[in-house]
C-alpha cells in the first residue's frame, strides 16, 4: 500500500527532532548565549510598555542565564544597584532606582552581568527619566 491510501488520500510525512534537541549544561552554548542578553527598552524615553501605572518606571534585562548577578554602574564607576538571579526565569526587572529606592538620574549606565562558570557580559543603557505627574490620568 502507498502512503496516500494509508492516510485517506492525504499526504503522510515523517520527521525526527533528534538532531535539534535542546542542549542542557553545555558550556559552549551558554557562553554564546551571553551575546543574546539585552536591556529593553534601550534607549528608555520616560516610559515603556511594561509599565502598568503612571508612577511605574520599568526596564527588563532579558535572556539571562539561570544564575547570574547584574550590577549597574554610572559612567564614573559608582555602583547603583546589584541584583542576584537564581531561578529559571530568563528576565530581571529593574525599577530604574538605586539600592536605596531612589530614582536614578537620566543618562548612560553600564550593566555588568556575571554568570558563574559561564562568563561575563557588559552592556550600556541610556535612559531619560520623566518628571512625576501625580495629576495625570
Amino acid at each position: 500500500p502507498d502512503s496516500l491510501t494509508e492516510n485517506l488520500n492525504k499526504p503522510m510525512y515523517e520527521f525526527n527532532t533528534a538532531e535539534i534537541a535542546t542542549l542542557r549544561n553545555h558550556t559552549e552554548t551558554a557562553i554564546k548565549a551571553l551575546d543574546l542578553i539585552r536591556i529593553v527598552p534601550n534607549p528608555y524615553y520616560g516610559n515603556s510598555a511594561y509599565e502598568l501605572s503612571q508612577l511605574a518606571n520599568l526596564v527588563k534585562i532579558t535572556n539571562l542565564p539561570e544564575m547570574c548577578t547584574v550590577t549597574i554602574y554610572t559612567l564614573n564607576g559608582n555602583m547603583i544597584k546589584r541584583m542576584n538571579k537564581d531561578n529559571r526565569e530568563t528576565i530581571l526587572e529593574w525599577d530604574i532606582k538605586n539600592t536605596y529606592g531612589i530614582p536614578v538620574a537620566s543618562g548612560v549606565y553600564i550593566f555588568h552581568i556575571n554568570a558563574p562558570n559561564i562568563g561575563e557580559k557588559i552592556l550600556k543603557w541610556f535612559g531619560v527619566q520623566r518628571p512625576q505627574d501625580l495629576n495625570a490620568l
